[in-house]
């Protein structure tokens, strides 16, 4: 009977010096990722404090008196609730914060279908120069608001819209040129097959972007109903320029009356300023904690999909 080779022979203290190893390396190596972990949470709970505390100085100099507003003390004592009541006894801030909520919602709603229907055209019709009118449309956004702020004044003004909320938002009938490349990078993704299907179907291009493009892209019609519903409420600018009533102020605008106005908080009371901005900005909280999901979803169908 032939004898093994010598390299297959099983070396028993080999065998036990091995396991011995790797059982010593397992507890080692897990200590190393727990190590990880608590340095990963660790500076998330970091990153975390210095991004949330200025909201809560913010919220706590809104509940203090005007000599401890400056004190850096994070816990009022005692907490000052009626300061929210003289706000809005010297302001009419609900009023400002009605007429923030139908611009912004407005300005969301318009400025999110109307780019859709720019970029489902742009993403699904083919057609000589569309790259190149494409290209002119990106092109715009190299022109800051600042350019275009005088002839659309005179535009809004000549049509009877001056002191009303109508510039604020109706501008946005006519699309976003970010929004538009957001969203026709959403639309190429969709397998172009299923439009063909419903053309073949007898479907309208109007059918089949209010019944397919749409669903699919919803995430995405989120993100920016979101992004503009943001920028609608914390626009300052176009209140400056066409809102000269006070009962048609939004909160923005509101905001620097009571900084340039002693009579309603001014300079002088910064616990009702603090109040005013803490009423600014919650909502903006609350919209970006019920929309967090479509975020990542956008991110993940993106990444995905290419």
């Amino acid at each position: 009977m032939a004898e093994a080779p010598l390299d297959r022979v099983v070396n028993p203290v080999s065998v036990r010096a091995a396991s011995q190893n790797r059982a010593a390396a397992l507890p080692a190596k897990g200590r190393r990722g727990l190590l990880s972990k608590v340095l990963f949470i660790a500076l998330l709970i970091t990153f975390t404090v210095l991004f949330i505390y200025p909201f809560l100085w913010l919220l706590s100099a809104s509940l203090k008196s005007t000599t401890e507003v400056f004190n850096n003390q994070l816990i009022p004592n005692p907490p000052r609730w009626e300061n929210y009541t003289e706000l809005t006894t010297r302001a009419p801030v609900l009023n400002w914060a009605w007429n923030s909520t139908i611009v912004s919602i407005l300005a969301a709603v318009t400025v999110t279908f109307s780019s859709a229907l720019v970029a489902f055209a742009f993403a699904y019709f083919r057609f000589p120069g569309r790259n190149l009118l494409f290209g002119v449309v990106l092109a715009t956004l190299l022109l800051p608001d600042t350019v275009t702020m005088i002839p659309k004044f005179l535009i809004w003004d000549a049509l009877g819209f001056n002191n009303t909320l109508v510039p604020l938002w109706a501008g946005n009938l006519f699309a976003s040129a970010f929004y538009i490349f957001l969203l026709r990078q959403f639309f190429l993704t969709l397998p172009r097959e299923l439009f063909e299907a419903a053309r073949v179907d007898g479907a309208s291009h109007l059918r089949i972007w209010w019944s397919i493009a749409l669903p699919l892209t919803r995430a995405a019609m989120i993100v920016v109903f979101v992004f503009e519903l943001k920028a609608a409420w914390t626009d300052l600018l176009k209140p400056l320029i066409f809102i000269h009533d006070v009962a048609m102020f939004t909160l923005p605008r509101g905001l620097k009356a009571i900084v340039d106005n002693p009579s309603i908080g001014g300079q002088k009371e910064w616990e009702l300023l603090a109040a005013a901005g803490v009423i600014v900005t919650i909502p903006m909280i609350i919209v970006f904690f019920l929309g967090q999901r479509y975020f990542l979803e956008g991110i993940a169908t993106t990444g995905s999909k290419g």
